[in-house]
């Protein structure tokens, strides 16, 4: 049984989030509170497997709740809040959050398919220990990875990935010479304030996707909730199909048209995440001559969509994460070198 602790200033919210999460056998709302002070206090006496924590809360607020649980008892996090603290959200994800998902989608119209995919992910984040980041020698070094010029570079990424892509594109410097484009998975309707918060940790221009955008070099490029990605010739485009490997926008896809437009001029970065989205791009990718990478296990906060492509056989490096952007410089600016 997985025990929770459900952090909300609104008795209305604490009783519906306790009615979701009782509807699957494997919770159980061990304790409620109205405020940050209360679930550092309520942290410490209960000791819950998981907390789900809203942000804007009088007294003391979600971040600081958050911040003083993972210094001083560490505890798995899901920031659940409106739309309207949408970088403050993302905020929380540095502070030690895992997920986070708006209050307006805990509806009796909320699928069974959707609810089932939030079960099974705060299962996985209540498991999560605090790990160390050890770092582990790449597959392959740029010596011996055949140079040539690249002219893209593809991301993908799940749950941990705010802040893992925050902590690439924080090491990228403005010169890169090649777009970057990313899909992070992401129901939640946050973009726009995913993009306006990663531009505070990086030196590049980071916008959300549009249908027909022009890809520049320097840039990075966020796909939007709801909408695959999908590369072709210099231009994005956005489709509205259905879910790939239960994910839209879809990892896959973008990797794939990847491979098709840039061939072995693109690299492939799957990074932390549930599942296999990723897995069949990174194929795709290395059968058309491109360079992949995944992140290594020790620092994933969730080991499945990196593993799925490394279990593919074809991932040319494994990297722990504070070394990605690195290697992204010394396969793009070699002269820049480690």
């Amino acid at each position: 049984m997985i025990s929770v602790l459900v952090v909300d200033d609104s008795p209305l919210t604490r009783s519906f989030l306790k009615d979701f999460l009782e509807e699957d056998e494997r919770f159980t709302v061990i304790g409620e509170a109205g405020n940050g002070l209360e679930g550092v206090q309520q942290t410490r006496s209960l000791n819950p497997d998981l907390i789900t924590m809203d942000i804007e809360m009088p007294g003391m607020s979600g971040l600081e709740a958050i911040s003083i649980i993972m210094r001083d008892i560490p505890t798995p996090i899901v920031v659940i809040s409106s739309q309207a603290s949408t970088k403050m959200v993302y905020e929380a994800t540095v502070k030690g959050a895992l997920e986070f998902y708006p209050k307006h989608i805990f509806t009796p119209s909320m699928s069974q398919e959707q609810r089932q995919h939030i079960y099974e992910t705060l299962k996985r984040i209540s498991g999560i220990k605090r790990k160390k980041n050890r770092g582990v020698n790449p597959v392959l070094s740029p010596g011996k990875v055949a140079y040539r010029p690249i002219r893209g570079v593809v991301i993908g990424a799940s749950t941990g990935g705010p802040k893992a892509l925050m902590e690439v594109f924080a090491g990228i410097p403005k010169e890169f010479p090649v777009p970057i484009i990313t899909v992070q998975h992401n129901s939640s309707g946050f973009d726009k304030g995913f993009v306006q918060w990663i531009r505070r940790y990086t030196a590049l221009e980071v916008q959300l996707a549009e249908h027909n955008a022009v890809l520049h070099s320097g840039r990075i490029y966020i796909a939007p909730t709801d909408k695959h990605l999908i590369m072709t010739g210099k231009y994005l485009i956005l489709e509205d199909g259905e879910p790939v490997q239960n994910q839209k926008p879809a990892v896959d896809l973008l990797f794939q048209s990847a491979a098709e437009v840039l061939g072995r001029q693109v690299i492939s970065v799957v990074l932390t995440g549930m599942g296999r989205d990723g897995a069949a791009g990174t194929e795709a990718i290395r059968k058309a001559g491109g360079i992949t990478i995944a992140q290594n296990e020790e620092s994933s906060l969730i080991y499945g969509m990196p593993k799925s492509a490394i279990e593919t056989g074809c991932v040319d490096m494994i990297l722990p994460l504070g070394d990605i952007a690195k290697w992204l410089i010394a396969l793009t600016m070699p002269s820049e070198g480690l």
